[in-house]
């Protein structure tokens, strides 16, 4: 991913220096295991980290160029490094004992920092429901005026999403948990299953139930998919926030710093770059779901297929994804809201919402079902071309006066009446456990 969208963390996390030294760090711990089992002397793995050994990734790049392999340019220059210990790593061992070991190590410490950064996300989704929880707005259908709901409502359907995202992304880390020190053909011609579960223990990683020369890429398919499912949260959320600050409807916008401009022709624009950056990036989080569904399908006990993919789409999809989840963060928090604006486009509306009020109250009258709904819908529809408030529609009509007086009419036009279980709805949501 371009530095733009690089959270420093990531930068370090997908950098060359960190995925050598996460190599040496699994084999390593392989060489702990196979210490215990007498496959190597004792004391090679401690010497070896007595050496301290400062990995030089041009060094490495520069021997792949001859040997046309990673894992055998990265296992020369610890050679060159470390002198004769060195040759006792990777005894049994195939390249992806090593590459899926590192991936999965570095995927987990990725997601824990993508979880850090949503549990942020979900903390502002939960002081901004609350502050709203009372304030009334119209809610849309269609894009089109239906019945009134609170922005913390609204707000709090978008907290509700984020903490099953919680529970998603948990479960992803879980699943990409899991390496193999199982060699060539994950049989353990040369090694052991106990000895890969100590390795891997030490690594806090589970092995993979029956491997080939890989990990399944089933569980990176799940995992990706994961990913894209908590981008397409984040969209929604700014999706709206995007309507909202549409001129017409002004209910709500980002928060316009001073300096800030926003357009080169026009000074008068403050648009919602933010809320459209975040709809652009989800596309791509999605698009990387894609490829790694494609390579769970790989020839027999591998082919490597899925290596070029996950070079690009490991890095770039949680990448994106951080940036994302700081990005919403900062929307959420400085969300500037404009109450007065939705009442007053709540009375736009003429109160067509209670539309429905009417409509079972004729019902709990006696009157049937389809007969009262043509009947409330002819006055609402006079009162959307102008003629009339829809109130005083229903009150002059003596099929609807015969059935509901004007006081009880007046009943079923009430707003609070309507959103009384709006508070209920957010601490519903803020109350969830999120697992």
């Amino acid at each position: 991913m371009i530095p733009r969208y690089t959270p420093a963390a990531f930068s370090e996390l997908w950098s060359n220096a960190t995925r050598y030294a996460t190599w040496l760090e699994v084999e390593l711990a392989a060489c702990d295991a196979m210490e215990v089992e007498g496959l190597v002397p004792r004391g090679t793995a401690a010497s070896l980290r007595d050496k301290r050994l400062v990995l030089d990734p041009d060094r490495i790049d520069e021997i792949e160029r001859v040997t046309r392999h990673d894992v055998i340019a990265f296992l020369t220059h610890v050679e060159e490094l470390a002198g004769a210990d060195a040759r006792w790593l990777h005894r049994g061992m195939t390249s992806s004992d090593v590459l899926d070991t590192s991936l999965a190590l570095l995927l987990v410490r990725a997601t824990d920092e993508l979880q850090a950064r949503l549990d942020v996300l979900v903390e502002a989704l939960v002081r901004r429901a609350r502050e709203h929880a009372r304030t009334p707005m119209i809610g849309r259908s269609h894009g089109i005026h239906a019945e009134p709901v609170t922005f913390g409502v609204v707000l709090a359907g978008h907290l509700a999403e984020m903490k099953r995202a919680q529970v998603r992304l948990r479960a992803a880390r879980r699943e990409i948990a899991v390496g193999k020190v199982a060699g060539a053909v994950g049989t353990y011609a040369h090694l052991s299953p106990a000895l890969e579960e100590r390795a891997l223990a030490a690594l806090g990683l589970r092995a993979e139930t029956v491997s080939t020369q890989i990990v399944a890429r089933d569980r990176h398919a799940a995992y990706f998919a994961t990913l894209a499912v908590v981008a397409a949260g984040i969209e929604r959320l700014a999706t709206n926030v995007r309507h909202w600050q549409r001129t017409e409807v002004g209910e709500a916008e980002e928060r316009f710093s001073v300096g800030q401009k926003g357009s080169s022709a026009m000074p008068h624009k403050r648009n919602p770059i933010l809320s459209e950056n975040l709809c652009g990036l989800a596309r791509l989080v999605r698009a990387y779901a894609l490829p790694a569904l494609e390579d769970v399908a790989l020839w027999h006990e591998r082919d490597i297929s899925h290596s070029s993919v996950e070079r690009a789409i490991a890095p770039d999809a949680t990448t994106t994804l951080a940036f994302m989840l700081e990005r919403a963060r900062s929307l959420v928090d400085g969300l500037v809201v404009y109450d007065a604006r939705m009442q007053h486009n709540l009375e736009r509306a003429g109160g067509l919402y209670f539309s429905e009020a009417v409509l079972l109250a004729l019902v709990e009258k006696g009157m049937g079902r389809q007969e009262a709904y043509v009947l409330v819908q002819r006055n609402a529809m006079k009162a959307f071309h102008g003629e009339g408030s829809f109130q005083d529609n229903l009150a002059a009509d003596p099929d609807v006066a015969s059935r509901v007086d004007r006081a009880e009419l007046g009943r079923l036009f009430d707003l609070g009446h309507a959103l009384r279980y709006a508070e209920e709805i957010v601490e519903r949501a803020i109350a969830e456990d999120a697992g």
